[in-house]
């Protein structure tokens, strides 16, 4: 869905990326099922994606493998494009990845996106648990050629997996005698840094800046990627997406409030002490120091926190200043119930239609 007419800025995209919000208190199959009706709401109300991020270890978030919640979703939802932001690639088979989504694809053709990461989406002694070396991270080019030379069946001759094919994919296809798949699961470059949008560009590959992280350096990526972009297969123009964290009500304290649940897991995680999502009446009583508080300061307001018509505007000069095509808004706040109450906000402020 395409907007923008508040600002009078040119149109962007406007998508959602869940955790599988977790709060304490809360119950897996209950942050799940808070997943579910997210991703219900955002294919109604006209979002355009719906990802949802590999994490292993954190309290706060339920979705260890998008892939199988993206199985669910296919079957919960109609039109959103839906995928993963992302697979942490370092910690699987490339081919394993390929054969996944492929299924995937196949289960809603055309409405399947693979955003691939490099970081463990954990911490190291869990990720020395998924059998991640500790130099995982320098074969991530390697591994994005792999599982594109899986997914579009196309090693070149003498390449070691040329006779190794992905199922299903096109090379089911022939074997089937029946037409290639019309549609492709859509790769995805992640990152927050110049390294991946360099990455990106080289590969010609759509990239998805996480701006939720902290006060990463988005104009710098934005001008590498662009600057280094090759046309491929798979793009034949730059294609950007941002995600930002957001926290809206019609109640600008109560957004705060929200806002500050996930701005404390951030500093528990600081202090090793672990991911979770505190409920907001409780945050005070977890700060201890000044130096603290203001950590816990900081990343509240780098959360799009407030009213539609405040987070549209933080959204729109965004835009504005980053040129991106697309922006993704990141809920995960210690009630699902809220989160689902920022999407329709949102989608009520921009006249979305109700699909």
């Amino acid at each position: 869905m395409q907007f923008g007419k508040n600002s009078g800025t040119a149109p962007f995209v406007l998508s959602v990326l869940s955790a599988g919000g977790t709060g304490v208190g809360t119950t897996a199959t209950e942050g799940l099922a808070g997943t579910v009706s997210l991703a219900r709401a955002a294919d109604q109300r006209g979002y355009h994606r719906f990802w949802m991020s590999e994490h292993h270890g954190m309290g706060a978030t339920s979705v260890s493998s998008p892939s199988l919640m993206i199985a669910r979703l296919t079957a919960e939802t109609a039109r959103i494009r839906l995928g993963a932001g992302g697979v942490m690639l370092p910690n699987h088979a490339p081919l394993l990845i390929a054969e996944q989504f492929g299924m995937l694809d196949a289960l809603a053709p055309g409405r399947i996106d693979l955003g691939l990461g490099r970081a463990p989406g954990t911490d190291q002694r869990t990720a020395a648990a998924l059998r991640r070396n500790a130099d995982a991270n320098d074969g991530f080019p390697h591994q994005v050629l792999e599982l594109l030379g899986f997914l579009g069946d196309n090693f070149p001759a003498g390449h070691p997996f040329v006779d190794v094919h992905a199922v299903p994919g096109p090379w089911q296809a022939r074997e089937n005698q029946v037409p290639a798949p019309l549609t492709a699961p859509e790769p995805w470059i992640l990152g927050s840094s110049p390294y991946s949008a360099r990455l990106a560009g080289q590969l010609g590959l759509p990239y998805a800046f996480a701006l939720q992280f902290g006060d990463a350096d988005i104009d710098t990526a934005m001008r590498v990627y662009r600057q280094s972009f090759d046309p491929s297969e798979v793009l034949t123009a730059p294609h950007t997406l941002v995600s930002v964290p957001a926290a809206i009500s019609t109640d600008t304290a109560e957004a705060k409030r929200q806002a500050a649940t996930s701005a404390m897991a951030m500093l528990r995680m600081f202090r090793g002490e672990g991911y979770l999502l505190l409920p907001p009446d409780e945050i005070d009583s977890h700060l201890h120091t000044t130096a603290e508080r203001q950590i816990v300061d900081a990343y509240t307001d780098r959360t799009f926190h407030g009213t539609p018509a405040m987070v549209a505007s933080r959204l729109e000069n965004l835009h504005q200043r980053t040129g991106v095509d697309e922006i993704m808004l990141v809920v995960g706040g210690h009630s699902s119930a809220l989160d689902l109450d920022a999407l329709t906000l949102m989608a009520d402020y921009y006249d979305f239609p109700r699909l």
